[in-house]
């Protein structure tokens, strides 16, 4: 049996869809092994946020070259998608393929193995109509699964290179979401997160009122589910019904990850983003009104041009005031081609440093206060794995929670908290 080694960087929905095309090489008979053995293929799934992203990619080419020269090395995602021609000029590279047609990775990369040319298939992305819905072949090695259900950005945030990567707004059809719902939990999972590029506008590009609720209202049908989980959302696009949704059904994790991106009005109209932080403090306020004890996380991006001390600070002071479970924060990473990557006033490399570190200790310091809230309290855990007899899972509201009872992974288990541990909490099997 021929042997293929599949790896993965970025967003869940890039998981999903690295998923989705070791089912279609196991399909064909191939064995999968780990990327850090010898493989006869190679296949990178890329991402290109930012330009660590796109260092990691070409990383892994040449680890890949590294642990077998022979082998046919095929790259895809949205690294390739932007900027095909850098892919090609990397050594050793034999297929290229964007963020579609995924389905014929099989038959190119034997193809590119057979004819021994570089074989690339990108195609124009902003033509795509489509969804590309290509089932799960098999079930993927963890206790959550991940759904893709939407593709696609209609956004155009002035510093994201994600529209262009990744095309139009195109959804998957209801019946293929249930039915694919249906097959992961007939496999065993018990939670469901529903991904994708730009999920809150789910439905947008079908004829009718269908929207995310239709979507999530849906895969709760299923009997045996435990949970059902969003991904990313924007904030702009939240409804009452999803409110209602949450509350009506106790399946539904609660916890919302909504992008705050900055919190000072000049910067968030220069990022095209299309709120002010007034609005998404009134919406916050209406979230945590509606569906009490929830949990929202949130992405920042500190040193976008143009940012000053001032406005740093006026940014930090905001999300400060906000009850934020957990933050992400990233440093502004300059994107050829949008936007932000020729506005003036760039933000120099040492100050966005700097300021990343001020920002992550204040969300260090909130975080710990949210998991300190839990102590002594007593908290549903799906446990995903065990390391040396120390097992961890995710509550219903998005935190890590610890034990060293005697557990089965991919079961849910009451947990009583006891302390604070690492990234999350430390407890004791009920």
């Amino acid at each position: 049996m021929p042997k293929v080694a599949l790896t993965t960087l970025g967003c869940k929905v890039n998981q999903f869809e690295t998923e989705v095309m070791e089912g279609l090489f196991k399909k064909r008979n191939y064995e999968t092994v780990s990327f850090a053995d010898q493989a006869d293929f190679y296949i990178i799934n890329t991402c290109s946020v930012t330009h660590l992203g796109e260092k990691k990619s070409r990383q892994l080419i040449r680890r890949a070259q590294r642990l077998n020269p022979k082998a046919i090395i095929a790259v895809t995602g949205c690294y390739s998608q932007i900027a095909p021609e850098q892919i090609q000029a990397i050594d050793g590279v034999n297929v290229v393929i964007g963020t579609k047609e995924r389905s014929k990775i099989v038959d190119l990369v034997e193809r590119a193995a057979a004819e021994h040319n570089l074989i690339t298939d990108v195609t124009d992305i902003m033509q795509a109509t489509e969804f590309e819905d290509i089932p799960l072949f098999d079930m993927p090695g963890r206790t959550r699964a991940f759904l893709k259900i939407q593709e696609g950005c209609s956004n155009f945030c002035s510093y994201c290179i994600i529209p262009y990567a990744r095309g139009p707004l195109r959804s998957r059809k209801l019946s293929s979401i249930k039915a694919e719902a249906e097959k992961l939990v007939e496999a065993g999972f018990k939670e469901i997160v529903l991904t994708g590029i730009h999920l809150g506008a789910y439905g947008r590009d079908f004829l009718g009122n269908i929207n995310l609720v239709d979507a999530a209202r849906l895969v709760l049908t299923i009997p045996n589910l435990k949970r059902l989980r969003l991904g990313s959302l924007e904030s702009i696009e939240l409804s009452k019904d999803l409110f209602d949704l949450i509350c009506a059904d106790d399946r539904f994790s609660p916890h919302l990850h909504l992008p705050l991106q900055a919190g000072q009005d000049d910067i968030l109209k220069a990022m095209n983003r299309h709120y002010t932080t007034e609005e998404f403090g009134r919406l916050i306020t209406y979230v945590e009104e509606s569906v009490p004890g929830i949990a929202i996380s949130t992405d920042i991006i500190v040193g976008f041009p143009g940012e000053t001390d001032e406005m740093f600070e006026q940014g930090l002071a905001f999300a400060k005031s906000m009850n934020f479970a957990k933050m992400h924060v990233f440093p502004y990473s300059k994107r050829a081609g949008t936007p932000a990557a020729t506005m003036k006033n760039q933000v120099p490399e040492i100050v966005k440093k700097q300021r990343v570190h001020i920002m992550q200790k204040m969300a260090d310091a909130k975080a710990a206060a949210f998991h300190e809230g839990f102590i002594g309290s007593d908290v549903s855990v799906l446990f995903e794995a065990n390391h040396d007899g120390v097992f961890d899972g995710l509550t219903g509201n998005y935190i890590r929670v610890y034990v060293n009872d005697r557990i089965d992974c991919g079961e849910i288990y009451q947990v009583h908290i006891e302390k604070i541990y690492r990234d999350g909490l430390w407890g004791k099997i009920c």
